[in-house]
C-alpha cells in the first residue's frame, strides 16, 4: 500500500511525546503505540475513501508516425467509472528511447468525467516504440494512503528515418536538369538517348549535325540528346553486423538509409525505376515497383523497424536478389562497409557475376577519426594510435583496389557526406550514358 511523505510526518509526530516524556517512561511507550495505530487506522480509512484505479478508463491520442528529430504530441485521456472523485498520479510506461517525460502528472477527476492529459514525446531513434500500461495511483481525501493499480492501455508510435540528406536534392535536380538541357544555364544537355532535333548555333559540336535532316532544309540541324531514363537503379542495403557501428553519433545502417533515400528521389526525378533491398541472411525488408513520392514513403516506412543484425551478411544471395529484381543491366548500388581483406572477400568472390551484367558501385561510410588519429603524433600512445589507423587506411585501399580489378566503383565518405557523394557518383554515370 503506498504511503505518502505527509504520513511519515503523521507518524513522526508520535516520537514528541517520548522525548517529552523520557525514553524510559512506559507511558510515553503506550501513547507512541497508540498514536502509530492510530495513524494506521486513519491511514486505511483514507485508503478506502480513494475511489477504485481499476474503475478507470484509458483512451489514447496521438499521430501514429513522427519523423526522428520531431515531437510528437500525445494524450491520455482518463475516464473516471466510478462514484468518487479521483485523485490519482500516473506513470505512462512508453519504451525510454519514445522520449516521454519522466514526471508523474496529479490529476482530478469527479465522477463521470474525463480528463486529457497532454504527454509530448521526443524519440531517440526511429523503429517502432510502444506503451504497454499505465500505472494509476489513486490517493485518499487526506493524501495519506493510495490504491495502485496497472492497467493495460497499448499505444505505438513508429519513429521514420529523418531523411536529413533531403537538403542536397535540390542542388543535384539542378544538375539534373542542366544534363536534360533544360534550364536556362548556357549547359546543353548531353547524353545517349535522342531527344530532339533544332538549328545549329556556334560552339555545337559538328558531330551531332544531322546531315538528313539539313538536307531537307535550309539551315544547318543538330541532333539533341538527353540522359538515359527507364533504367533500373537497384539499391542494396546491407543490415549485418558491420552496419551496427556507430561513426559521428550514428550508426551505419542509419547513414546507408539516408544515402538510399537521397539517391532513390533523385533517380526517380530522373525517370529512373528504384528497387530497394536491405538484408544480412534474410530480407529484412524490400521495395518495389513504386515511384514518386509513394517511393520515399514505402522506403521510410519499410526501413523503420530495420535495425542491424549482429552476424556477418551472407554475400552468395547477392546475384539471387539482383535477379528477382531484374534481368537487364542496372545500376546496382551496395551500400554497406567494407575495410579489410577478411570482411569483402565473400563479397569479392561473387561481383564479377554483377559486374559482367550490370554497373555496380559500393558505398562505403568511411571514419573521420581513423584520418584524424592517423595525423596525431603528439605522444608516445598517440603515435601507435597513428599506425593503427595508417594500417586501417592501407587495408582499406587495398580492398577498394581489389574492387576496381573486378569492376566496381566505390564511393567513400564520411557519414555527412555519404549521400550527396553518392548522388553525384549517380549523376557522373548519367552524364557519361553509363546507366
Amino acid at each position: 500500500m503506498p504511503v505518502s511523505g505527509r504520513f511519515v510526518v503523521l507518524v513522526l509526530l508520535g516520537v514528541v511525546p517520548v522525548v517529552a516524556l523520557g525514553s524510559t517512561n512506559a507511558r510515553a511507550f503506550l501513547a507512541a503505540f497508540g498514536w502509530l495505530v492510530f495513524c494506521v487506522l486513519l491511514g486505511a480509512l483514507d485508503a478506502l475513501l480513494a475511489a477504485s484505479p481499476r474503475r478507470v478508463a484509458l483512451e489514447r491520442e496521438g499521430p501514429e508516425r513522427v519523423r526522428l528529430g520531431e515531437r510528437a504530441d500525445t494524450a491520455l485521456l482518463v475516464t473516471n467509472q466510478g462514484t468518487r472523485t479521483l485523485r490519482a498520479g500516473l506513470r505512462d510506461a512508453w519504451d525510454p528511447s519514445a522520449g516521454a517525460p519522466r514526471d508523474r502528472p496529479r490529476i482530478t477527476v469527479p465522477a463521470g468525467e474525463r480528463r486529457r492529459v497532454a504527454r509530448v514525446l521526443l524519440p531517440t531513434r526511429r523503429g517502432t516504440r510502444r506503451a504497454h500500461h499505465v500505472t494509476i495511483r489513486s490517493w485518499g481525501p487526506l493524501g495519506l494512503w493510495a490504491r495502485q493499480a496497472t492497467l493495460r492501455s497499448t499505444g505505438t508510435l513508429k519513429v521514420l528515418p529523418p531523411f536529413n540528406s533531403r537538403r542536397h536534392l535540390p542542388s543535384r535536380l539542378m544538375r539534373l536538369r542542366e544534363l536534360d538541357g533544360r534550364t536556362l544555364l548556357m549547359v546543353r544537355g548531353q547524353g545517349t538517348e535522342f531527344d530532339s532535333l533544332r538549328e545549329y548555333v556556334r560552339g555545337d559540336d559538328v558531330r551531332s549535325i544531322d546531315w538528313r535532316a539539313t538536307a531537307r532544309r535550309r539551315d544547318l540541324v543538330v541532333r539533341t540528346w538527353r540522359p538515359e531514363r527507364d533504367r533500373r537503379v537497384v539499391v542494396l542495403v546491407d543490415t549485418g553486423r558491420i552496419s551496427a557501428a556507430r561513426v559521428d553519433d550514428e550508426s551505419r545502417l542509419d547513414t546507408a538509409i539516408e544515402a538510399s533515400l537521397l539517391l532513390a528521389a533523385l533517380a526517380t526525378r530522373a525517370g529512373d525505376r528504384v528497387d530497394l533491398v536491405a538484408f544480412d541472411r534474410p530480407v529484412r525488408a524490400r521495395v518495389q515497383g513504386a515511384s514518386g513520392q509513394t517511393l520515399l514513403s514505402r522506403i521510410v516506412e519499410s526501413m523503420a523497424d530495420v535495425d542491424p543484425q549482429l552476424y556477418e551478411t551472407d554475400w552468395s544471395q547477392l546475384g539471387r536478389l539482383v535477379r528477382e529484381i531484374t534481368t537487364h543491366r542496372a545500376l546496382v548500388v551496395i551500400v554497406t562497409t567494407l575495410e579489410s581483406a577478411g570482411s569483402a572477400r565473400e563479397l569479392l568472390d561473387v561481383l564479377p557475376q554483377l559486374t559482367r551484367h550490370h554497373v555496380v558501385q559500393i558505398a562505403s561510410v568511411v571514419d573521420p577519426d581513423v584520418a584524424r588519429a592517423a595525423q596525431d603524433r603528439s605522444d608516445r600512445d598517440a603515435v601507435y594510435r597513428a599506425a593503427a589507423a595508417e594500417h586501417a587506411m592501407l587495408d582499406r585501399e587495398r580492398v577498394h583496389l581489389a574492387l576496381a580489378r573486378v569492376g566496381a566503383g566505390v564511393v567513400q565518405a564520411t557519414p555527412a557526406e555519404l549521400p550527396p557523394a553518392l548522388a553525384d557518383r549517380y549523376l557522373d554515370l548519367k552524364r557519361a550514358g553509363r546507366l
